[in-house]
């Protein structure tokens, strides 16, 4: 098996795929839930250190853009601007 990182000890990574192979679906969803959410917090606060004058809607924008392309950043914003 390659694996995933290079920069995980072999035993270190073997112990992190044992923990999430004895992991339940339910189990499985919710750390997926959770790291999700820790990267896009990270991604948002890396926008914020590149651009401080911005407001929480510029970041979200920002965000949007780089994730998702220009087409669904300006979809969003006009969806925001109508509320």
């Amino acid at each position: 098996m390659t694996p995933y990182t290079v920069d995980t000890h072999p035993e270190a990574l073997e112990v992190q795929l044992n923990l999430l192979r004895n992991m339940t679906g339910p189990q499985r969803v919710a750390k997926a839930i959770t790291l999700s959410g820790q990267v896009i917090a990270m991604s948002k606060a890396a926008i914020r250190r590149q651009y401080p004058e911005f407001t929480e809607r510029q970041v979200v924008l920002t965000f949007v853009e780089q994730n998702y392309g220009a087409d669904s950043a300006r979809s969003v914003e006009l969806f925001l601007k109508s509320k």
